[in-house]
């Protein structure tokens, strides 16, 4: 892990440890907002599996939308002429990737129970989202994409990359790592945090763990990885571990 993560004291999310946070609702008077609706923020983690491999970001989005209003829980909507639902979702994920660390922030009309919130969500919840935890959280609260840091993934080649080691030892050995995206030169190199070989899948097929930094005009993506390794990202599956985060102020 690079050297600003760790001076950054980041928190994890991923790999069974879903809590990102832990605090208590503020009273009910701290929760009114300007137009005098009593206000309520809940994180939600979660996971996207199989089936939603191929739902994109916006589509997630509009299906969480869905799913509140299915769930019959009073979600907040903003100001203005044509009012927008408040979700937040921490990080996009790339089409084609499957998850177990995402997180949203939903705002509600009302307090509910978290207990409550998990219940009924668990009952309107499509097929591929896995719900894992609710927690109640602080309204002021920064937003969610301000506080990621980097994103873990675990990449199985489903075909064979000749020397993978060395492949991977000489990028961890290089300054610099110039790759194009839409046209635009970039250096890939300082946006891998991390870069491991793992023991082979059940199937043969190799692993490999990759920390990369998902800071905002700063994130790596791990299918570039794949082809700065020779691989094809068409013959590999992505799988997304950990979201880390920064330190949370105290507000």
């Amino acid at each position: 892990m690079s050297g600003n993560a760790r001076r950054s004291n980041p928190r994890r999310f991923g790999s069974k440890s879903w809590s990102l946070s832990v605090r208590q609702p503020l009273s009910k008077g701290e929760r009114v907002n300007a137009s005098g609706v009593s206000l309520c923020r809940y994180r939600v983690f979660f996971g996207k599996t199989e089936a939603m491999r191929y739902t994109g970001h916006l589509d997630l989005f509009r299906t969480w939308e869905r799913t509140i209003r299915r769930a019959g829980l009073p979600l907040a909507y903003s100001a203005g002429f044509r009012p927008h639902p408040r979700l937040n979702l921490a990080a996009a994920l790339p089409l084609g990737l499957t998850s177990e660390c995402e997180v949203l922030d939903i705002w509600l009309d009302r307090e509910l129970a978290t207990n409550e919130i998990s219940e009924r969500l668990q009952q309107a919840l499509p097929q591929g989202i896995e719900l894992h935890q609710v927690e109640a959280i602080e309204l002021r609260a920064p937003a969610l994409q301000r506080q990621v840091l980097a994103a873990e993934y675990l990449i199985t080649l489903l075909e064979g990359v000749p020397d993978l080691d060395a492949r991977i030892a000489k990028i961890l050995e290089a300054e610099h790592l110039l790759r194009d995206r839409r046209g635009r030169a970039y250096d890939l190199r300082p946006l891998i945090l991390e870069l491991t070989r793992l023991p082979d899948a059940p199937s043969g097929n190799a692993r490999i763990l990759v920390r990369l930094a998902a800071r905002e005009g700063a994130t790596g993506r791990p299918e570039e990885v794949v082809r700065a390794l020779g691989g094809k990202p068409e013959r590999a599956r992505f799988h997304r571990l950990k979201l880390i985060f920064s330190s949370q102020p105290e507000i």
